[in-house]
């Protein structure tokens, strides 16, 4: 199936697959990719890179900004005016209090999935009436917490609901609440990632026997319940299935809403896991393209009767954030040139782990930090970590990386340096947003400073370090 779908700045149309990712030219993306050369390169001048610091990882504020702006747009091009839509960012895309913080300054909420990711959310001062909490294992001290503050909270399952009704009887709540569901349209080419197969673990799967009614009899019990929540998206699933799951959950809220007689369900909340294109430069699929094909395919969706809520995550930074490493050492394996990094497994997890589901680009620096030149050349860029699988790209076409050269993986402004895993060890790298002022000139500001070896010593039980020779029976 092929499909037309628009480009990031909406200036026209371009061919694209069925999950709507185009290596077509992107308008914003040349924009990006300067911006992107002048940071590497003032980071190295400015010693944020260097022999000592040779990790780090940057984040493109201007990026992050387009993005939602162009989130914000993109819904409110299909929505009847008036419409109440709230944007809440999926926080363990890059559970980092600045750049939620930044996000807020851009319209944009939080959705959390456990205490720490609400915790992050407070800190960043996000609102709690632009928070929605969800997740599958809700303790009732989260449940308690998330009711008291007014935060929306989408029930999992009949067992949280159980809990949820013993504390609205106890305490009643401002915080809007409603049923998850699955509604079970399939899965795509990542498996770990498919959240709306038959038998994904998150919400009530509404085709199994029974379910379909279990959750209407919920909602007609319940006056309180004025929210529908289903997530069919993430990365690997085609547009077209994320539209059926949307759809089928709009279907559902009519029905209650028919059988209640009133307008019951208030709000739809549709989501997130808009796909990434990890392949060229180009932002693709464009939110744009999604909201018009939902609109298409579910019209009544956006006529005013419903709130909506997004709960997009990877789409809005992926783009926006690159790992930076210095080539510590260059040499050669069975004929091809291997150049060994200080950036692997510990920043980058699900590529090192699963290659084929999550490729990387790598662009070449020079010792500068300025973008290499040269004859492309097939060779493997390796991380630090003692096993054989540590690598961040593997018979990749670059100018030949040398030591004292820089590589940096693209597109890791989601699930990559802000979710370290600790394997050797290895410190978690410092984190920097940048902006550049068009004439060469870059300002960096922290984002979280890089760890230090005295707190990888103190978190690993050094102040306990007695505690078990000195037990005795």
């Amino acid at each position: 199936m092929r499909a037309n779908m628009e480009n990031a700045d909406g200036t026209g149309d371009v061919v694209a697959d069925e999950a709507g990712l185009t290596d077509e030219v992107d308008p914003r993306g040349a924009g990006r990719a300067a911006r992107r050369d002048e940071a590497v390169r003032a980071a190295v001048e400015q010693g944020l890179l260097d022999a000592d610091v040779p990790l780090v990882a940057l984040l493109d504020v201007q990026g992050i900004r387009e993005s939602a702006a162009g989130l914000r747009a993109a819904f409110d091009a299909v929505t009847a005016p008036g419409t109440p839509v709230l944007h809440a960012f999926a926080v363990k895309a890059s559970p980092l209090v600045p750049v939620l913080r930044l996000l807020r300054a851009e319209g944009i909420g939080a959705e959390v999935a456990s205490p720490g990711e609400l915790a992050l959310a407070r800190a960043a001062g996000v609102e709690p009436e632009h928070t929605v909490l969800d997740s599958p294992a809700k303790t009732l001290a989260e449940l308690r917490e998330a009711l008291a503050l007014g935060i929306a909270v989408n029930a999992d399952n009949p067992q949280e609901l159980e809990r949820i009704d013993a504390l609205m009887a106890a305490s009643p709540s401002r915080s809007p609440l409603g049923i998850r569901v699955n509604p079970q349209v399939g899965g795509g080419s990542i498996e770990a990632l498919s959240t709306a197969t038959a038998t994904s673990k998150f919400g009530v799967a509404l085709r199994d026997e029974g379910a379909r009614e279990w959750v209407i009899r919920a909602y007609l019990d319940r006056p309180w319940l004025t929210r529908l929540h289903a997530h069919s998206g993430s990365q690997g699933i085609a547009l077209s299935m994320m539209a059926r799951g949307v759809s089928e959950t709009y279907a559902l809220a009519e029905e209650i809403n028919g059988r209640a007689g009133r307008q019951q369900i208030d709000t739809i909340d549709i989501g997130g896991g808009l796909p990434v294109n990890f392949a060229s430069e180009a932002s693709s699929p464009t939110y744009g393209a999604y909201a018009r094909l939902l609109s298409e395919t579910v019209p009544g969706l956006f006529d005013g009767r419903y709130g909506l809520v997004t709960e997009f995550g990877r789409s809005l930074l992926a783009k926006h954030g690159m790992v930076v490493a210095r080539v510590e050492y260059a040499k050669s394996a069975g004929g091809r040139p291997v150049a060994v990094t200080h950036a692997g497994v510990q920043v980058a997890a699900r590529t090192v782990y699963a290659p084929q589901s999550w490729p990387l680009r790598i662009a070449a620096y020079d010792a500068k930090g300025r973008p290499k030149e040269g004859p492309a050349v097939v060779q493997d860029v390796a991380g630090p970590a003692c096993f054989a699988g540590d690598l961040l790209a593997q018979g990749q076409e670059l100018p030949l990386l040398r030591q004292g050269d820089y590589a940096a993986a693209l597109d890791t402004g989601a699930y990559y340096f802000a979710h370290h895993y600790a394997y050797n060890s290895l410190p978690r790298p410092a984190v920097h947003g940048f902006v550049t002022d068009g004439t060469g000139a870059v300002t960096f500001a922290t984002v979280r400073p890089a760890q230090t070896i005295e707190e990888i010593v103190a978190e690993s039980g050094a102040p306990h370090a007695h505690t078990l020779t000195d037990l005795t029976p």
